[in-house]
């Protein structure tokens, strides 16, 4: 045991006994107390926003480290732990802090990957923001070095955890709307300013702020407040737009409770923006995404499973209200919702985790037989990371699982930028019917960054 040190004595894997990851409480600790061994030691990388609220959520455990190029924006979640040692470079503090068994990583969406990447390389357990990294090609390797590391994954898309995506599975295998063949769904979002073209202006960077830190691997232009701290999501070179922000929350019951396979076409209508000094023919904004748009996915069969058409709606474009849907009665909840369309009635539903799921019209709803619950139901969707971390079942929204949910995602932004139809064969990871789109299943890196 002495030659043990604390990294080999935790475990690395899910799949790891229990008897061998955690030390039992009579042995090293009184009833009242935690002994070490059932404690992670985790770090924060990207601590303000989204970030302080997964801290918030593993708080159980020991937060021994923060990472942030913005200081400012981390100065809430500093104050709320005091102990931990503070960072700007993710990895200056991986290399520096051994003791660290896992990560929360909430950067924006282009950062994602390398820091989670840098994390598994060294054997630490992650947590990754939605969603799970910016390109396809990354979204792979995340999900091909993971499963080679044998540490334990989770992608936060909260909702996942949620009763309703059990109900919602079981309702549709019960057979409560048929066979179901179509799904359409929505999101209000972007709620950030997209369809611009970039800023003109180069502000002095704030001094809280490492700019060359927050660009990372992406391509290098001046600091502007556009940007960052908030508004990142909306430009081609950051973020995923608002279906790489709201599409693996919304598109993730389909894939729970249809359990989909991969799509074969996508295809895509968008709002237009011409900047100043192009032409119509010249109308694609390669700076920040649309302000709406359409995207049409059509998913195989699977098993006894028929083929599923699926449609996206974003930027307030919504599809035709149900005559089934009563007078007065909200399409979803405020962040957007689904519609399944079975060939013996519709259930319809919110975002994040299906909230509010009900057959429609209210009446069917009220006369509907509910089956038996028999899918195990969740702990929490943090809960379950932790626990996975110390030796128990895989969390469920692992990488195996979050990541073809986020290709899927991923390949209606590649649709977009395409300006047309494309055929995707994912054993072969290539779009085969528009050569030059497959340049948008991965990028490269500025110098000095990495997978």
């Amino acid at each position: 045991m002495a030659s043990m040190n604390r990294r080999q004595f935790m475990g690395q894997t899910a799949g790891a006994a229990a008897s061998l990851a955690i030390v039992p409480r009579h042995v090293l600790g009184g009833p009242e107390q935690k002994p070490p061994s059932e404690t992670l030691n985790i770090a924060g990388i990207g601590v303000g926003g989204q970030g302080g609220a997964d801290l918030h959520s593993v708080a159980s455990e020991t937060i021994v480290a923060l990472c942030d190029v913005d200081w400012e924006r981390a100065a809430e979640t500093f104050k709320r732990y005091p102990n931990a040692r503070r960072y700007r470079d993710f990895r200056l503090m991986l290399e520096k802090e051994k003791d660290i068994d896992a990560v929360v990583i909430a950067t924006p969406d282009h950062v994602h990957a390398v820091a989670a990447m840098t994390a598994i390389k060294m054997g630490k357990h992650v947590y990754v923001e939605k969603p799970l990294a910016y390109s396809i090609h990354e979204v792979r390797r995340l999900t091909e070095e993971a499963r080679k590391a044998g540490v334990v994954t989770q992608m936060g898309n909260q909702g996942h955890a949620a009763e309703a995506m059990r109900l919602l599975k079981e309702w549709i295998e019960d057979g409560a709307i048929g066979t179901v063949r179509q799904v359409e769904a929505w999101t209000p979002h972007a709620v950030w300013p997209q369809g611009i073209d970039r800023p003109k202006e180069t502000p002095p960077v704030p001094e809280t702020l490492s700019w060359d830190l927050w660009l990372g691997p992406a391509p290098q232009r001046p600091y502007h407040p556009a940007y960052a701290p908030v508004t990142w999501r909306g430009w081609w070179d950051f973020g995923t737009g608002a279906l790489g922000d709201m599409g693996c929350h919304i598109l993730d019951p389909v894939f729970y409770a249809l359990e989909l396979t991969p799509p074969t076409t996508v295809e895509a209508s968008f709002s237009t923006f011409v900047p100043e000094g192009l032409t119509w023919d010249k109308k694609f904004n390669t700076e920040s995404y649309p302000r709406a748009s359409i995207v049409r996915y059509r998913f195989p069969a699977r098993g006894d499973k028929p083929p599923l058409e699926l449609t996206w709606y974003d930027g307030g474009l919504m599809p035709e209200r149900p005559s089934e849907l009563e007078a007065g009665r909200m399409m979803g909840n405020m962040f957007g919702g689904l519609l399944f369309v079975g060939d013996e009635g519709k259930m319809i539903c919110g975002a994040h985790g299906a909230d509010g799921l009900r057959i429609i019209p209210e009446a069917k709803m009220k006369a509907y037989d509910r089956p038996a619950k028999r899918l195990p139901r969740s702990i929490g969707h943090h809960e379950e990371w932790i626990a996975a971390c110390k030796g128990g079942p895989q969390p469920g929204s692992n990488f195996d699982y979050a990541g073809p949910l986020t290709e899927t995602v991923l390949l209606g932004n590649i649709a977009i930028r395409a300006q047309q139809r494309i055929h995707w064969d994912p054993v072969k990871m290539k779009i085969t019917n528009v050569p030059e789109a497959n340049a948008y299943l991965g990028r490269d890196y500025r110098p000095g960054w990495s997978l």
